[in-house]
This record gives C-alpha cells, sequence and structure tokens, in this order.
C-alpha cells in the first residue's frame, strides 16, 4: 500500500465526504464504518490482538523495551513489526489518539512495511481470531503485508477493492467538484481493471490478489495458480507504459499465456509440478517524461525485491525441508529488466533463473553481478527492437562478454512438436501467444532452458 498523499493535517483532510472516502480507502477501512471521520479512520486501524503470555502465545519479539514504556510518544518512535504489534495492542480510542497525534508514522509505515521475513513470524504468533479481526478492520493493510499467506491477503485486498469501490461510487452519487470528480473516475477505472483481472482465464486457474495500492497511478499485483504450493513460480516484470488501469488485464494475460505454456511442456516431458504466474506491476512503470532516468528502476528493485522475499517466506513458514522451495524464475521487460537486474545485484534475493527481454541494460557487468543460481541468465530481442542498442542504462546483456545465454525469438518449427511459431517485431510482443520467444521463456521458467532453440542452433533433442 502507498503513502497518502497527505498526511500532516488529518483534521483538514477529512473535511470533506470526498477526500474521507479516499483517505479511508487508503487505509482499507471496513465499510461498516460511516460516516468517515478522524475517529472511525483512526479506530479502523488495528484492533487489539490478543497477543499476552497468558494465553501461552509467544511473542514475535522478546526482551526490554528498547524506548520504555508504553504510552503513544514512545509507541511513535518504534517502527516495522514493533509498532504493529503496539497498534494491534491499543484499544479504540487509544489508536484514534495516535493517529491524530501521529498521521506521519502510518503513513511511513504503508510505505515501508517491516520485511516480510519479519512479517511472516509476527503473523504466525498472533492468535487467529486477533489476525481475522485485523484483516476484516484493515484489509488494504494487511494485503499489503509481504509474508503474510496469499489466501489472506487475496481475501483482504479483495475485500479491500470492494470497499474502495463502493466508497467512490458513494461519493460521485452525492455530488463532488469537477476536479475531484475526475480523480474519483480515475481511480474508480483503475480499480474497475483490478477487478476485470481477476476474472479466471482460459487456463481454468483461479487468479488472486496479491497486492492493491490505490494510491497515485497504483500498483496491483495478480498470481495466476496457487503461489503456495506451486513448484515453479515466474514474476513478470513490465517495462515503460504498463499501468494498472491501462495494462493490467493485458499483464495478466500475459502471465496466464506463460502458465499454460509451462503446464503443457510439463506434461509433454513427462514431468510434474504445478505452475504459478504473476502479472507484476509493484512499481510505478515510467513513461516518455521520466525513463531516462533510474529512480523508478530504483524503486522497482526494492518493491520486487519485496515480493520475492515474500515468496520465500511464507514458502519457508510451510517447507517440511529447504529442498521444499520452488522453482523461481523472473521474466522482466525492457525498464523493468533493469529494474530486476538491480534488485539481483544489490539487494538480498536469490533466484533460480532470469529472463531478459528487450532490455536498455544496467548497471551489471556480467551474470556473475547477479544472484541467479548458476549463472542461469537468458537474454534475447528482435531484430526491430530498438531498445537493446540504445545502453542507455550501462552494460547490455545481449553482448557476449556479459555472459547471459541468448535465446531465440525468431520464426521457426517447433522441433519438437512441429508446430509453426511467430517472430517478434518490434519491442512490445515478447509475450504474444504462439510466438518462439513464449516457447522459449515457458521452457527456462520450467528448468528446461537447453530445449530452448537459439538463432544459431536449433533445440536440443527432445529429452525426458
Amino acid at each position: 500500500m502507498g503513502q497518502p498523499d497527505v498526511l500532516v493535517d488529518v483534521t483538514a483532510f477529512l473535511a470533506t465526504p470526498a477526500i474521507a472516502a479516499i483517505v479511508s480507502g487508503v487505509f482499507g477501512m471496513s465499510s461498516s464504518v460511516a460516516p468517515v471521520t478522524i475517529a472511525t479512520v483512526s479506530e479502523a486501524l488495528a484492533r487489539p490482538a490478543v497477543t499476552s503470555v497468558a494465553n501461552g502465545i509467544p511473542q514475535p519479539f522478546v526482551g526490554p523495551d528498547p524506548v520504555g514504556g508504553s504510552s503513544l510518544e514512545t509507541i511513535a518512535r518504534l517502527d516495522g513489526v514493533g509498532l504493529l504489534d503496539r497498534l494491534v495492542d491499543l484499544t479504540p480510542s487509544d489508536r484514534t489518539e495516535f493517529v491524530e497525534l501521529y498521521p506521519e508514522v502510518i503513513g511511513e509505515l504503508s510505505a515501508r512495511p517491516p520485511a516480510a521475513r519479519d512479517v511472516a513470524t509476527w503473523w504466525s504468533h498472533t492468535p487467529a481470531v486477533a489476525r481475522e479481526q485485523l484483516a476484516n478492520d484493515l484489509p488494504g493493510v494487511v494485503g499489503s503485508l509481504e509474508g503474510v499467506p496469499y489466501a489472506q491477503r487475496d481475501l483482504a485486498n479483495r475485500t479491500f477493492l470492494a470497499q474502495t469501490e463502493s466508497g467512490i461510487h458513494a461519493q460521485l452519487d452525492a455530488g463532488v467538484g469537477r476536479a475531484m470528480e475526475d480523480e474519483l473516475r480515475a481511480r474508480l477505472n483503475m480499480l474497475e481493471a483490478v477487478e476485470a483481472s481477476l476474472i479466471t482465464g482460459p487456463s481454468g486457474e483461479r487468479r488472486s490478489l496479491v497486492l492493491l495500492d490505490v494510491t497515485g497511478q497504483g500498483r496491483a499485483v495478480i498470481a495466476v495458480g496457487d503461489l503456495s504450493s506451486a513448484e515453479y513460480v515466474t514474476f513478470f516484470v513490465p517495462g515503460m507504459y504498463v499501468g494498472v488501469a491501462e495494462q493490467l488485464v493485458d499483464w495478466t494475460g500475459n502471465a496466464e499465456t506463460s502458465l499454460i505454456e509451462q503446464q503443457e511442456w510439463l506434461e509433454r516431458l513427462g514431468a510434474e509440478g504445478d505452475v504459478a504466474t504473476v502479472a507484476w506491476i509493484g512499481y510505478q512503470t515510467p513513461t516518455v517524461v521520466n525513463i531516462a532516468g533510474l529512480d523508478l528502476a530504483y524503486q522497482g528493485r526494492d518493491a520486487l525485491t519485496g515480493s520475492v522475499q515474500g515468496l520465500d517466506a511464507v514458502r519457508a513458514a510451510t517447507a517440511q525441508a529447504p529442498a521444499d522451495g520452488p522453482y523461481v524464475s523472473i521474466v522482466a521487460h525492457s525498464y523493468g529488466s533493469t529494474a530486476a537486474m538491480l534488485a539481483l545485484q544489490e539487494n538480498d534475493i536469490t533466484v533460480d533463473a532470469l529472463v531478459l527481454v528487450g532490455s536498455p541494460g544496467s548497471p551489471a557487468k556480467s551474470v556473475d553481478d547477479l544472484k541467479v543460481a548458476g549463472g542461469n541468465v537468458w537474454v534475447a530481442a528482435a531484430a526491430t527492437d530498438p531498445v537493446p542498442r540504445s545502453g542507455v542504462f550501462g552494460s547490455q546483456p545481449l553482448d557476449d562478454d556479459f555472459g547471459a545465454t541468448k535465446f531465440s525469438v525468431v520464426a521457426t518449427t517447433d522441433p519438437i512438436t512441429g508446430e509453426q511459431l511467430d517472430d517478434i517485431n518490434g519491442h512490445v510482443y515478447y509475450f504474444w501467444p504462439g510466438t518462439t520467444s513464449v516457447r522459449n521463456t515457458a521452457l527456462i521458467a520450467i528448468g528446461r532452458g537447453d530445449l530452448a532453440t537459439t538463432d544459431t542452433a536449433p533445440a536440443k533433442a527432445f529429452a525426458r
């Protein structure tokens, strides 16, 4: 969940019904709370969590209070899980007062949530009744926390989506000024795109709403398949102009296309395993106005890091052994490839495979700079794609000295199935059904890159 646009003067900010509806949406308040006031916004931020030693529930962090006492001023100096733990223990009236006094603390918690591993520990040590109450009262907060199990995040985010839409419709029906009406309708358009993206596609796999941020241009992450149990998980990271309102439906369709292709190859190869793919618009993608800088790539770097760490934390909580973890791939396009390489170069994540298409490059000098198991980095670009030849962001993965394995995106006859595959024209069609690009990407994502075609040699012989 992104940081609210205005955090300082909460009283003034809640003065109009239209603004109040937006604030309630940002905080993910329950739809049963009406009218929206400072008191109700604050009360919805948390509910008491029964986490006392007397109940026999271990606390996530044991030791002396690092700042002493339990006053609101003391709590305001906390952050991360420590802050979450204290907020759920406050009485409704104390939470009301806390948000009145320290709205910037809530904003900071939302903008920079705790590490996924810490959240997973905190969640597991919080009684089920308290977790359910928290999710009911603050679905937008619970849905944004990496490390919370995906089923609970999906339920919370769907609730948040419905409540936010309902609040916007209520404000429009009540009547607002022209500027506010335009803003509300733009936000509603974005939320309707999220709703449409959650409709089950041709694979029949259920789609889950992993993340929903309704601030600004919005962010959304949708999983196709079950992230909690799939043996193969692929994150699809987009580049410029891929926004929630305009492109989430198509981007989720791309993820589903790959899921179907991966499932078909697993069956064809006699291999077992379930697949989940992730349509990840977890950062603000650039436009022509801000494409030249790396600021948004760094935002994408950290957001993608959080998502991968969230997957690791959730799966570790249920794994019987380290080998139970999924085979994780990142497929990154255009500016998204820069963000992905920054994450794998600079942050604490490791994946099993990295696929880069239409990449403008990154500061990484070679695959040795990236935390990808066995240097399993793949790269491709269409001959008519101008972006990879720009070299705008540093080293180019297509260069031989980068060390990535090149795969083909040109038209060919599949050497195994005999299917005629299409080529890629330009910068944006790498995920189009029936292309060589989709075929090769799917094989890499299930650990069978040895069967991918290249421009210089056909795929290796079919082998189980």
